[in-house]
């Protein structure tokens, strides 16, 4: 799900910038020590984009879960749960969500034992992808289409502390890096008449404890865990308030033997595991400093939004897993801001319209908008693509007359093309006319911004060369 905000990271803000100065006077859980604010500042820049990604994934863990009374509650833990339509505007539980696949979620608990996830055969020509995401939001692995084919099988996902074999039946043992993780299922829809087909392929993903699979006794449950509530503005406003929820995350992440001088740094100011953070044990200099320095994140967000426009930065940069980003905290910052639960490059990317051919930014209530594809421009992919509508605003789909959030490449044929074969899609407000609106896609009164997405892109896509069209103002009439 590509996340954009309407400020973006800066690539300028490189590791480099954030390295802390030696000399740091640490003293963790004294109220009068700490570092020196400089180092302070720098320090809580760095874990805020490190922990970002963590509160932001936590989030959504408590809202499908773990609060039974939510209205985003989909099952608990070990238990695969299905949406049965496609995203509309009245669904919330993360932003940015696509409208072409209805979701499958299963949030696991590894602690006991592996998870065995059982993905039926479809049809060859239909899309479907489970992404494996850690507690960190590396996507760790791939079940479906591009990964091993449309044949299905029974897959093992173990945690980090299991060792053993490959048992009878398994196709492919996975590990993640942490205790807890999510499986997010796509699955392509054609057309609204194929949700019932869609349906039955839903009805045939399952998940169960290994020791179900091998019908033996099951191993000692894990502990209860005492799950802290987020509060409601945990991911939306920049603040120290994410740091004691990385704290209790991280007792279920052990530390990558890369990042051991990173938790170091962190502990000087009581961001780690089984570490307590309370900004108020800090001297006044150092909690301004703190809170400097998460602010400096917001700041030096526009900087990525111009590199994606300028197709500098695409999403393929910024998911995958953690040997793909090789521990770049800034993409992967930049990622969860932008696309929360984001596929890697080989199975979906993300084009970004947030500003215009002008570099103005995106407001229907100011101008209408052209996108237009020369014949044979159309990019090439070996699943399908979209181009989904999003609310400025509120980042969730927009509420039309038509209930059409997105254009598609299964709906080719129902687009009007013009003599030459070339296509041009209506974004807009009102209605361009009865002869266009098979081409419409509306937009909200106000700010709003556009993916193109490209499931299983072809080379072209891949390595660069081809270059998104631009978004074109039209004045209103």
């Amino acid at each position: 799900m590509f996340v954009p905000k309407l400020r973006v990271l800066s690539q300028a803000i490189i590791l480099a910038a954030l390295i802390v100065t030696e000399g740091c006077n640490t003293k963790p859980g004294d109220n009068a020590a700490g570092p020196i604010p400089p180092d302070a500042r720098a320090i809580a820049k760095e874990a805020y984009i490190y922990g970002f990604p963590m509160a932001a994934n936590y989030l959504t863990m408590y809202k499908q879960a773990i609060d039974t009374t939510g209205r985003d509650y989909r099952a608990p833990f070990n238990t695969l749960a299905n949406s049965s339509n496609v995203a509309t505007p009245e669904d919330k539980f993360v932003v940015t969500p696509n409208s072409d696949t209805p979701y499958s979620y299963l949030w696991m608990d590894l602690r006991s034992e592996p998870i065995v996830i059982t993905m039926p055969k479809i049809e060859k020509n239909r899309y479907n992808t489970g992404q494996l995401v850690d507690l960190y939001t590396f996507n760790f692995a791939y079940l479906g289409t591009r990964s091993y084919g449309n044949d299905g099988g029974n897959f093992l996902i173990a945690g980090p502390n299991w060792n053993g074999g490959t048992p009878p039946g398994i196709k492919a043992v996975l590990h993640a890096q942490t205790q807890f993780a999510y499986l997010l299922i796509r699955t392509q829809l054609f057309n609204p008449a194929d949700i019932v087909n869609v349906r039955k392929i839903q009805s045939g993903y399952h998940a169960v404890p290994l020791s179900t699979f091998l019908h033996k006794p099951a191993p000692p449950a894990a502990p209860a865990v005492n799950w802290p509530k987020p509060t409601p503005d945990l991911i939306t406003t920049p603040s120290p308030a994410i740091f004691p929820y990385v704290n209790f995350l991280l007792q279920f992440c052990p530390t990558d033997p890369s990042e051991t001088d990173l938790m170091a740094r962190f502990a000087k100011l009581n961001i780690g595991a089984g570490k307590t953070f309370d900004i108020a044990t800090f001297t006044p200099p150092t909690q301004q400093a703190i809170n400097d320095g998460i602010a400096e994140t917001s700041a030096d967000i526009d900087g990525i939004i111009k590199k994606v426009n300028a197709d500098e930065i695409s999403s393929a940069d910024m998911f995958g897993t953690r040997d793909f980003l090789k521990n770049n905290y800034i993409y992967r910052f930049a990622g969860a801001k932008l696309g929360l639960y984001g596929n890697s490059g080989a199975d979906a990317i993300y084009f970004g319209y947030f500003a215009d051919a002008d570099h103005h930014p995106l407001d229907a209530s100011k101008n209408d908008y052209t996108l237009a594809f020369a014949k044979g421009a159309i990019p090439e992919n070996h699943a399908f693509w979209s181009l989904t509508m999003y609310d400025g605003k509120t980042q969730f789909l927009v509420v039309n007359p038509l209930k059409r959030y997105l254009l598609n490449s299964t709906t080719l044929k129902s687009y009007k093309y013009a003599p030459d074969g070339s296509l041009t899609f209506y974004i807009q407000k009102n209605s361009p006319g009865k002869d266009k609106e098979s081409n419409w896609l509306p937009a909200p009164d106000g700010p709003f911004y556009a993916i193109y997405r490209v499931y299983m892109p072809g080379e072209a896509v891949l390595n660069g060369t081809w270059k998104k069209p631009q978004m074109q103002p039209v004045p209103l009439k």
